[in-house]
């Protein structure tokens, strides 16, 4: 008879090994070197925690691995249970995960080592928080929270528990993107004055408001989470919830995300911005969408500026180029030195340029499976300094998505020149003007009366990053949470 190694039992064995391999690769590196016991007595477990979109990213990464099992699979939805299972089942030599629609139930189970988070965004910091109280590594998807305050109470439960905690920020991993960074960082383009994340990305209509009902496989209590009772209003339930502020984050923490972090990661800051301000709008249709489809965020960071742009409405091809990309990047992100400047137009690959646009360096090389690798490496070594993309790292760049929604959330609507003015009159190493223009540009090229419709801006609100709240602002500092609805509480600070 087999008798599996408890999980303590065994990470005390894999650590020397794990110690090993360390001496000799960089964290990045680790996995490419390392033996993957395919042994049944030494094997993670794992259980992946909601089935569609990143789900499916997650079940790949962790079957590709010899020395993982996925024994646990779980959603609110109860259509993906037969097919998910067996989909699972035939990638790892017929075993087959035992499904739940409640994580509690997971939670429960002792034998789970680490719990994948691919829900949706509103789920993620408490699915996280209650997986690391019960024990368990864990990998929770971008964005890590659904507000500020949330995400910090990630990381303050990681640390009170000891458990590795990795956001799902993959370029973090990719050879080509660390090649990038460090080229960055080693001053070969000057000193960086601005860190540009762009989000050129077509969002349709989601569809007319209205009252619908949530579909009949669906436990709509569980969906809902912390979010309060409330009725349907999109057609699409999956996904589309993506657009709706009581869920998701809008493009901002959908995409966007992944290149606010790698424009951070940049710029080498390791806090939040000292101010945030944001305009934009949801142009173009009316909708159950709440979340805007354009928008514009400047973070002042003193002498450098971190600058965010959504794009939602590039759908005709014959649109000019410079409607939908920006020095050869549509979904990317740029760093602008006084001696050149550095395009990235994937999670792994870009190229660096001259002050005069010559082409001096190209960087290429990468894929999910890193990330994956790199989370279970720190997780056999139990060092969190083996990971890329730690939950720290995960927490600030998801608050730079929210600082500058809140920043739109209270803003007023003005006419474009009003805009202008008052985005000129703030202190920024950011060309306002010129990325103004361009925005403007593009909702013109769509068919969007921007001077008649008018813009949302919001104002300038002063940050202390060591506190993460804003400064002298009540009213901004109440967007930092949310109301949780009973039994789906997140902990306050110090309560993890």
């Amino acid at each position: 008879m087999t008798i599996r190694k408890t999980r303590r039992e065994f990470l005390e064995d894999s650590m020397f090994a794990a110690a090993a391999a360390a001496a000799f690769a960089a964290p990045t590196s680790l996995i490419a070197a390392e033996k993957q016991s395919k042994s049944p007595n030494e094997k993670l477990h794992v259980a992946v925690i909601g089935l569609n979109g990143r789900g499916n990213s997650h079940i790949g990464g962790f079957t590709n691995r010899d020395d993982i099992i996925i024994t646990h699979l779980c959603d609110v939805d109860s259509k993906f249970h037969e097919s998910k299972v067996e989909g699972v089942a035939k990638r790892q030599d017929g075993h087959k995960p035992k499904f739940e629609t409640d994580l509690r139930r997971v939670l429960d189970d002792p034998s789970v080592d680490i719990v994948s988070i691919a829900t949706p965004n509103h789920l993620h910091s408490l699915q996280a928080i209650w997986a690391l109280q019960a024990g368990k590594d864990v990998y929770v998807e971008k964005p890590v929270s659904h507000n500020v305050s949330e995400g910090r109470r990630v990381v303050e439960a990681a640390r009170k528990y000891e458990r590795i905690c990795q956001a799902g920020t993959q370029s973090r991993s990719n050879p080509g993107m660390i090649e990038a960074i460090e080229f960055v960082h080693s001053g070969k383009i000057g000193d960086v004055k601005v860190a540009r994340g762009l989000c050129y990305k077509p969002r349709k209509s989601i569809g007319a408001k209205g009252t619908y009902e949530p579909p009949k496989t669906v436990d709509y209590s569980l969906w809902l989470g912390p979010a309060q009772m409330q009725p349907v209003t999109r057609p699409q339930f999956h996904y589309d919830w993506h657009w709706q502020m009581p869920f998701g984050n809008g493009d901002l923490g959908n995409q966007g995300i992944h290149q606010m972090d790698l424009a951070r990661w940049g710029l080498n800051v390791n806090e939040l911005s000292n101010a945030v301000i944001s305009y934009g709008g949801r142009f173009g249709y009316e909708d159950a969408g709440t979340t805007p489809n354009t928008q514009v965020v400047v973070h002042d960071y003193g002498d450098r500026s971190l600058v965010f742009e959504v794009r939602g409405l590039v759908y005709d091809k014959k649109l000019k180029e410079s409607s939908v990309s920006y020095k050869g990047s549509k979904i990317g992100v740029i760093f602008e030195g006084t001696d050149g400047y550095v395009v990235m137009t994937t999670y792994h690959s870009g190229s660096a340029f001259d002050k005069d646009g010559n082409k001096i360096r190209d960087f290429n090389g990468g894929g999910d499976q890193n990330h994956y690798n790199n989370f279970v490496e720190a997780v056999r070594s139990r060092e969190v300094e083996h990971l890329n993309g730690d939950i720290l790292e995960g927490h600030l760049s998801s608050a730079l998505c929210h600082t500058g929604l809140i920043s739109y959330q209270m803003g007023e609507q003005v006419s474009p020149g009003e805009c202008l003015e008052r985005m000129e009159a703030i202190k920024t190493t950011e060309n306002v003007r010129a990325t103004m223009e361009r925005v403007q540009d593009h909702l013109r090229d769509n068919g969007v009366n921007i001077d008649s419709e008018g813009v949302t801006l919001g104002p300038m609100l002063g940050f202390d990053p060591k506190s993460e709240t804003f400064v002298g602002n009540e009213k901004a500092d109440q967007y930092l949470s949310r109301d949780y609805r009973k039994g789906f509480e997140v902990p306050a600070a110090g309560k993890v």
